[in-house]
């Protein structure tokens, strides 16, 4: 049973990777890679979740720093500029709720302290940067990501058909996506499956999102009375803008931008495919009710406010 679950997982890997047009089988999109991920969890036990964890999270990063070379800073700057001001507000708007929530609801102050640093910031990643400052227990931060991942695998199959039921703009889908989806992987399948320059503002304004994890990573210090507590910090995000320097002021050839495209585009699709592989019954039954109505409450919060910011604000 484990060798074909590997099998599988070999075969759609390569179906995601590389055009089979030839044979009359369209590219597979982001979408696409992530039910296909769930349906491999619900058929299979994940036959490798250590490489699994590892390969979507530095899968994701290698995209990023990628698309990065095919970005003008100048450009980029410019129009994630108007997302800037309401990114702030917003994190330590549903941080406060959230808290606030959590005490209400009677949730576990930490596994409430993680998910409000889940919606806040960047999902998966600040859950994984702040539960060690927190030294939060294993059922905890299992709980935390679980409700984040349920949220998150919904986010980017509803997202792009409301921007355009919203008649959205590229710059203003690609505002909301950073600011109303949890992962950064979502994001960026999110806004390539509205336009590349959605993908585009999608990507900084959530990679300018998550550097919150460091001061919130500070905060989490002071409150919960650990300064020996180790701060993860996300170092591929200063990679990601060398990247976009180098874009801006090197004249690379068209053929090296091209394949930092390719990598950057098809990486992403299969991180969301891995992420959705990682997904168990196991994981969605010991989320449980109250935390996940917590995180119910603050992701439509943070998605009926943004959009309507973005709606006002953003052309």
């Amino acid at each position: 049973m484990k060798q074909t679950a590997r099998l599988v997982y070999i075969l759609i890997g390569a179906l995601i990777l590389f055009p089979f047009g030839a044979f009359g089988l369209p590219q597979i999109t982001a979408p696409i890679a992530l039910l296909c991920g769930l349906i491999f969890a619900f058929i299979f036990p994940n036959p490798c979740p250590k490489f699994n964890k590892k390969a979507s999270k530095y899968l994701l990063q290698i995209s990023v720093v990628c698309l990065g070379f095919n970005m003008n800073l100048q450009e980029s700057l410019k129009s994630g500029s108007e997302g800037m001001l309401f990114t702030v507000v917003s994190v330590v708007g549903v941080m406060c709720l959230g808290v606030m929530l959590g005490y209400w609801l009677h949730i576990n102050r930490k596994t409430s302290y993680l998910i409000s640093s889940g919606t806040a910031i960047c999902g998966g990643s600040a859950i994984a940067a702040v539960g060690p400052v927190l030294k939060a227990h294993e059922n905890e931060m299992a709980v935390s990501l679980g409700v984040i991942f349920i949220l998150n695998s919904i986010a980017l199959f509803i997202f792009p058909p409301l921007g355009h039921l919203f008649d959205m703009t590229q710059s203003q889908f690609g505002t909301w996506a950073a600011i109303a989806i949890h992962d950064t992987s979502s994001v960026v399948g999110a806004g390539e499956s509205f336009g590349e320059e959605a993908l585009q503002i999608a990507t900084l304004i959530k990679l300018t999102r998550a550097l919150w994890i460091i001061p919130l990573a500070f905060v989490t210090m002071f409150i919960f009375r650990d300064k020996t507590a180790k701060i993860s910090i996300p170092w591929f995000i200063f990679i990601f803008v060398l990247a976009m320097v180098v874009n801006t002021y090197v004249a690379l050839p068209q053929w090296f931008v091209d394949v930092m495209v390719w990598i950057a585009r098809r990486g992403m699709v299969l991180t969301l495919f891995f992420i959705g592989a990682s997904l168990s019954l196991a994981s969605i039954k010991s989320v449980g009710i109250k935390p996940l109505i917590q995180a119910v409450i603050l992701w439509i919060v943070i998605s009926v406010s943004s959009l309507f910011v973005v709606l006002e604000t953003v052309s």
